[in-house]
């Protein structure tokens, strides 16, 4: 966050009346969509989780939508949050379920971005909504380092914030790739083919090492960084370890994502800054 300071001190007969008082002028970056990389500031990522199921035939719907955006931007970071009758069935969905339809069933497909905002309908035809919330842009950072050794995770997620932040919190899942099972398909995506018997799934939650709703974070201020280590044994859900990456993302009071970022397994990564 970049901050501009004015002092004013005024003197008369020898006296100091006032060189406390400080007007502080903010300028944040435009985090829009088209906005150019502003030097210092950091990537911005969206967030989008995916409920599905591989019995769920419409799900691919959803799937090809997201194949679609990350066609058109390397900004996206996906979460695909399996539930029902379904080898992958995620156990712990009922606090987001809470979270994003506290009144109603979660009838599937349901996307959200930014773990909030309604995907519209049909999100294949709607992919701008997901490229409106990424950017070059931002004053929260993430990258993430980890490696898995004798059946052992050990992960840090270091964020740096240019801004005071209040109210955060941090949520980290645990995810594996290139799955394959047979996928129901009743759209004409993929071909039309029912079912998609060797259909791939990727990024697919397997764990979630913080509370699903995010541990709180203290010391969100501007120029600090934050690093929260996780260790653990691999999960036993987990079919392939050379499968498993991993996503970061913070919230705020609302609980929407205001950045987020995926890692692989056994990578060190920096924190996207703009040169």
């Amino acid at each position: 966050m970049k901050k501009v300071f004015l002092f004013v001190c005024v003197i008369g007969l020898g006296i100091l009346f006032s060189c406390s008082d400080t007007i502080v002028n903010e300028n944040k970056p435009d985090q829009s969509v088209n906005a150019p990389a502003i030097s210092g500031y950091f990537k911005k990522r969206v967030l989008i989780e995916d409920y599905t199921g591989t019995w769920c035939g419409n799900c691919t719907r959803v799937a090809y939508a997201i194949d679609q955006v990350n066609e058109q931007t390397d900004k996206a970071v996906v979460v695909a949050i399996h539930n029902g009758n379904d080898p992958y069935s995620f156990d712990g969905i009922a606090p987001l379920k809470n979270l994003i339809l506290p009144n109603s069933p979660l009838a599937l497909p349901v996307s959200r971005l930014n773990r909030m905002n309604v995907w519209t309908f049909p999100e294949p035809t709607n992919t701008q909504d997901a490229l409106n919330l990424t950017g070059n842009n931002t004053t929260l950072g993430l990258a993430m380092n980890s490696s898995i050794s004798n059946g052992t995770i050990d992960l840090d997620v270091n964020m740096k914030f240019l801004e005071d932040f209040s109210d955060l919190k941090l949520v980290v899942y645990l995810l594996e790739d290139k799955l394959i099972y047979p996928q129901r398909n009743y759209t004409d995506y993929y071909n039309a083919v029912n079912p998609i018997n060797d259909y791939e799934h990727n990024h697919v939650l397997r764990n979630a090492l913080t509370n699903i709703l995010g541990d709180d974070l203290n010391g969100t201020t501007h120029g600090t960084t934050i690093t929260k280590h996780f260790t653990l044994p691999i999960p036993t859900s987990v079919t392939n370890p050379s499968n498993i990456s991993f996503v970061a993302f913070i919230t705020g009071s609302d609980n929407k994502s205001l950045n987020a970022r995926a890692s692989k397994a056994n990578e060190n990564q920096a924190f996207e800054i703009n040169p």
